[in-house]
């Protein structure tokens, strides 16, 4: 059965069972498998389910690290980028490239589920000028912790066949709503999944109006990123194809760019996304998902980040100033976009918040491949084939790394780049020879080896132990 929304029959057949769940959100209500740890009181929406699917993927991979073992590894990484932010080394603005995974009944575009190019389009804009603390927009803020984030997200240009796409793939699943978390995680999701190293995976979709379905009422959840060296994601591949965020389709872009597309009530100006591409790199909730008012200088009982004042819980507006840790020092920061409140309410990331953020996109396995991804970039497809061939070795690197190409189709030229950006090395190609990089002085990390030809980039990463 296909659901023909208009905005007035929409809301009425959707908010009035919602309005049931809140008067007895009490009840067990579930998701993942899991007891819903917050609802919306007024309207019954779940606005954000990562925490609970985050404790179902710890449930079904005894390798993915918990949450201790994730920020004992994170913790250093975040200190060191935090110091990086501080010491004024600015990072270099880094773009991470999408495709929005439009999943619908055959509607024609534009109509209910299979939104139009438009409304996705307005949804990047968001994202960019809350993640750029954009002047001049509803992402701009004078707080004195507010951080312009540095991150930019961009539509792929390519296929993962290498032809041409304009970051918008479209899938008929012959579905109108998705009902369960088994249904999208082992259906939806690792159907239309492309390479994760290499693409930021959103996905927009109606999940289920009905109040006895699994996902009935959540706006959007997202998965969150793994560490190095401690197992999880990169052993995982059932979660590799499941990587990325997930948004119902009418919290998705912002009513301030398109007219005449249906919107949730209080979720119409593009937040969801942010709120959840945010949980994708690295960011708790600022409540911590837990009661506590206690803090200490890493701020562990909490969300990890000193700098957004201590709360006990989630807040839905900024009707008016919270401070639910009177011990604590500030009021709860009900604008940041890490809170539950309202759309318009959020325009705040923090200092620490971008720290952590850069950590992870520094060193979470596909999280730091993203940003060596060139299938945003438009290239010559003769000269992208005259790089096919080019690799690295040995990588991981001790003291050199090798550009492999035939020597009958040498590259003009290589620059390498550490991983805030900063080119540390660049040479011109006359022979193989030309190709060997002492990186005996190099400081352990990631670095990134741009290889040209005729015009043409590649981009490879290799690991500096």
């Amino acid at each position: 059965m296909k659901f023909n929304f208009t905005p007035k029959a929409a809301l009425l057949l959707f908010l009035l069972p919602l309005f049931s769940v809140a008067q007895t959100k009490n009840t067990a209500r579930t998701i993942f498998g899991q007891t819903v740890q917050s609802v919306n009181p007024k309207n019954g929406f779940i606005r954000c389910a990562s925490t609970e699917y985050e404790q179902s993927l710890l449930e079904k991979n005894p390798l993915r690290a918990n949450t201790e073992a994730f920020e004992t590894w994170l913790a250093p990484k975040v200190a060191a980028a935090k110091a990086n932010i501080q010491n004024n080394k600015v990072n270099a603005v880094v773009q991470i490239p999408v495709v929005v995974h439009v999943i619908h009944n055959g509607d024609a575009v534009g109509t209910s589920e299979n939104i139009s190019d438009a409304r996705v389009l307005s949804q990047i804009t968001v994202l960019n000028q809350d993640f750029r603390k954009m002047t001049g927009t509803p992402g701009y803020n004078t707080n004195a912790v507010g951080a312009d984030m540095e991150i930019e997200f961009v539509m792929a240009v390519r296929k993962p066949d290498g032809t041409a796409t304009n970051g918008i793939d479209r899938v008929n699943l012959s579905r109108a709503s998705w009902a369960s978390e088994t249904l999208v995680e082992g259906t939806l999701k690792p159907q239309t999944s492309w390479d994760p190293t290499k693409y930021f995976n959103i996905w927009v979709c109606a999940f289920s109006d009905s109040s006895s379905a699994d996902l009935y009422g959540t706006l959007g959840y997202a998965q969150f990123p793994s560490s190095s060296g401690l197992g999880g994601l990169e052993v995982n591949e059932g979660e590799a194809n499941t990587d990325g965020v997930i948004i119902d389709w009418r919290c998705f872009g912002s009513s301030d760019y398109v007219t005449g597309n249906y919107f949730f009530d209080d979720y119409d100006k593009g937040r969801t996304a942010t709120h959840e591409i945010a949980h994708c790199f690295g960011l708790r909730h600022i409540w911590g998902d837990n009661t506590s008012c206690v803090i200490n200088a890493t701020d562990s009982r909490k969300d990890y980040c000193p700098d957004t004042p201590a709360a006990t819980e989630e807040h839905y507006d900024c009707a008016q100033v919270y401070n639910t840790c009177t011990a604590a020092a500030g009021n709860d920061m009900t604008e940041n976009y890490m809170d539950y409140s309202n759309d318009t309410c959020m325009n705040i990331f923090t200092l620490d918040q971008k720290g952590r953020m850069m950590a992870v996109l520094q060193n979470s396995p596909r999280r730091l491949d993203l940003l060596a991804s060139t299938v945003a970039q438009t290239l010559a497809t003769a000269s992208f084939d005259k790089l096919s061939t080019i690799r690295l070795y040995p990588n991981p690197a001790s003291t050199v790394v090798n550009i492999y190409s035939n020597a009958s189709n040498l590259p003009d030229s290589y620059a390498v780049y550490n991983s805030l950006g900063q080119m540390v090395a660049n040479s011109k190609v006359v022979s193989v020879a030309d190709l060997t990089i002492n990186t005996s002085a190099y400081n352990s990390g990631v670095y990134f080896i741009k290889v040209l030809k005729d015009g043409a980039v590649k981009t490879l990463q290799f690991v500096k132990n």
